[in-house]
């Protein structure tokens, strides 16, 4: 392998190469005076030579032989940009294919760009690695540190969901032997991926409805695939080649926009499997609005994953069947109403099963798979008079994170529920045996209501033993709220009530503005194509809108914290650090807070001031501008939107001082608010479920 590139090396990446632990490597460095010398890093984090460091591990006989693969990793980190590392991955993925075996099956449509000099000679060195450790292992290995280098960028199923995945589709009725395929080899099936990223889901469909999924005899399936993004839809290419080697299928992927410009619109699958980016509001919703696609509604601006989910009824076959894991929010959303009651009255929705947090990105939310298939040739659906419901989240807090999510249990309890029915027909439950717990068919009619909220949690029953459990979490979670709530009180009963004295002078926002004592900016909206929607990074900054506000109080979004810091330098960006204090600017969502945590991107109507130390105290601020009657008095009523003036607000005018004492009194009455309302929500659920559990015979009171 040729020395010719050089490139810097961690401790941690020096420990892999070694093929011992960090600590080995630290010691190392403590106690060998002739260990090379950081190139570059940080005190913390330093960086080496990968030339110096390997000449140092042999010389000391740390290591005999060092592994190529190894050895390639850094070579692809000092190409720096991540298109480019992909690129090249990519193109010595291709490479290898191409030499593994005549005829490589993996496709993949053209319009990768010319690589960079020194990448060009990483791929060159990664072909010579692979003479010696395999091509498939060399590229399998590249692509996992390059997944795991970039884990917040792009987003993959994990292998044991989308097995999961595809076993449903199997078990629904897809990809049997009795099937004949749709658009690939005669008796095949034929599977599409319209948002295909690596590859993942198609990969464990190959394998599952392949010849040792089926039957001997069956012909391997059709693997289609498009991705946004020209590395990701190479990349998938590349796997799926090196998997159809092995009899897995015959891939093809293409690079596309599956929604604005399908390049895979000609095709119609037996079988779609979908992960869909989730909250990509710029999703094409204007450009798209008289889309033949859209036969169950328009999907609202607000509402792309029902834009992926008519789009995969759009490419399948008759009779085909698809998959598609799903925010939990799709079930529920006001906005989607209309579209889930059409898919329900249609029958092409047949199932939604709830999985456990944990499962997939975003690991912190419970995500769906929702189970749908494409009317008969007829064009007409069959019956679908029952929905097929099943919670299989753990209500006793045993998955409680990605890794610990017992997949083989959590399959076969998903697998379990899905045999117990008669998909064939109506969704009518297994008369032979009885469904598995927390498995139900609720009739279609009876969600029809104003919400069609298809959430399984809240129609499936609940134990006994969960229900004896939640209760008596509830009955704790009350007594803490109630201590609570009588703190603050004590804390405030110091507040004298008493009648007389004069009003305290005032000062509007606008006057303090104009006297530098703080200094108020107006949101924006960030450009489309800096917002992403999906799971929030470590280092991304959330972006705060009024409709956010409105729809639950959780920020929608997110931007890269570079864009950010750009941004406020510009100008073109709104952003709230900690200690500036945000006001909503509209009546129905009108709330003041001091921003304590992290940096927030304001939307247009919010609004961030920043409050002098030494003339304001922000919790005094805050609590002044967020009186009732303040906004009243500076609310204009002159449009439907019923906007606030921030500039005419009221603040007392008062010194440093003597705010202290009324910003320790508003933040404990905002710590009651919060605690009231707390204890209005677990008090209604702790009534409902004492309710439901007498009359429903499961709980006894005693005789005393």
């Amino acid at each position: 392998m040729s020395d010719a590139i050089d490139a810097p090396v961690t401790l941690a990446e020096i420990a892999r190469i070694a093929g011992v632990g960090r600590a080995a490597v630290s010691n190392w460095r403590r106690r060998h005076d002739s260990f090379p010398s950081p190139v570059g890093g940080t005190d913390t984090s330093p960086q080496f030579s990968l030339v110096d460091v390997e000449r140092w591990l042999r010389t000391n006989g740390k290591i005999v032989r060092i592994g190529l693969r190894e050895r390639l990793w850094p070579h692809y980190e000092a190409l720096g940009d991540r298109a480019v590392m992909g690129a090249a991955l990519a193109e010595a993925g291709g490479r290898l294919l191409a030499t593994e075996g005549p005829g490589a099956p993996g496709r993949v449509t053209p319009g990768q760009p010319d690589l960079p000099a020194e990448a060009a000679r990483v791929v060159d060195e990664t072909i010579e690695a692979a003479c010696h450790e395999g091509g498939r292992e060399t590229f399998d290995f590249l692509l996992s540190r390059w997944l795991d280098a970039h884990v917040r960028q792009v987003s993959t199923t994990p292998a044991p969901l989308a097995r999961l995945m595809a076993d449903v589709a199997v078990a629904v009725g897809a990809g049997g032997p009795a099937r004949g395929g749709a658009g690939g080899a005669p008796g095949g099936v034929t599977v599409l991926d319209p948002a295909c990223g690596t590859g993942g889901l198609l990969l464990a469909a190959g394998e599952r409805m392949g010849d040792q999924g089926t039957g001997a005899g069956t012909p391997a399936p059709t693997l289609l695939g498009t991705d946004i993004d020209p590395v990701l839809a190479a990349l998938a290419a590349v796997r799926l080649g090196f998997a159809g080697m092995a009899g897995a299928g015959a891939p093809e992927t293409r690079a596309g926009d599956s929604l604005r410009a399908d390049p895979q619109a000609g095709a119609r699958a037996d079988v779609v499997l979908c992960n869909p980016p989730f909250n990509a509001r710029d999703w094409g919703h204007e450009e798209l609005a008289t889309d033949p696609r859209w036969i169950y509604g328009l999907p609202p601006r607000t509402e792309p994953e029902l834009a992926w989910v008519e789009h995969a009824l759009a490419r399948l076959a008759p009779g085909g069947v698809a998959v598609i894991l799903l925010p939990p929010a799709v079930a529920s959303r006001r906005a989607g109403r209309r579209i889930r009651g059409a898919l329900l009255r249609t029958g092409v929705l047949r199932g939604v099963v709830a999985l456990p947090a944990g499962a997939a990105q975003p690991h912190s939310v419970s995500l769906q798979l929702w189970i749908l298939r494409a009317p008969a040739a007829d064009g007409v659906a069959a019956p679908g008079d029952r929905l097929f419901l099943f919670d299989a989240v753990d209500r006793q807090g045993a998955a409680k994170g990605a890794q610990s999510i017992d997949w083989p249990r959590l399959s076969g309890r998903v697998l379990d529920a899905v045999h117990s029915h008669a998909w064939s027909g109506d969704l009518r439950a297994g008369a032979e045996e009885p469904p598995p717990e927390r498995c139900v068919t609720v009739p279609v009619m009876d969600l029809l209501d104003e919400e069609t909220d298809l959430t399984p949690a809240r129609h499936v029953p609940e134990t006994a033993r969960e229900a004896q459990a939640v209760l008596r979490e509830a009955w704790g979670q009350l007594d803490r709220l109630l201590d609570e709530v009588r703190g603050h009180s004590r804390h405030l009963a110091d507040i004298d009530l008493s009648e007389g004295g004069d009003a305290a002078s005032t000062v509007t926002v606008s006057d303090l503005d104009r006297a530098r004592a703080l200094k108020a900016r107006q949101g924006q909206t960030p450009t489309g194509e800096l917002l992403h929607g999906d799971a929030l990074p470590d280092d991304a900054v959330p972006v705060m809108t009024v409709p956010d506000l409105i729809m639950g109080g959780l920020p929608g979004g997110w931007l890269a914290a570079d864009d950010v810091k750009a941004g406020a330098v510009s100008g073109s960006l709104t952003v709230a650090d900690p200690g500036d204090v945000v006001v909503v600017g509209v009546e129905r969502a009108f709330r003041v807070w001091v921003q304590t945590d992290t940096p927030l991107v304001l939307g247009p109507q919010l609004h961030a001031l920043r409050p002098d130390p030494e003339l304001l105290d922000p919790w005094f601020l805050a609590g002044c501008l967020r009186a009732p009657a303040n906004a009243r008095q500076a609310g204009s009523h002159t449009s439907s939107s019923a906007r606030i003036d921030v500039r005419k607000l009221q603040v007392l005018q008062l010194s440093l001082a003597e705010q202290g004492p009324y910003a320790v009194a508003f933040k404990e009455l905002l710590a009651l608010e919060e605690a009231l309302r707390s204890v209005v929500a677990v008090g209604e659920d702790l009534v409902r479920g004492l309710g439901d559990g007498l009359a429903a015979g499961r709980l006894r009171r005693s005789g005393r």
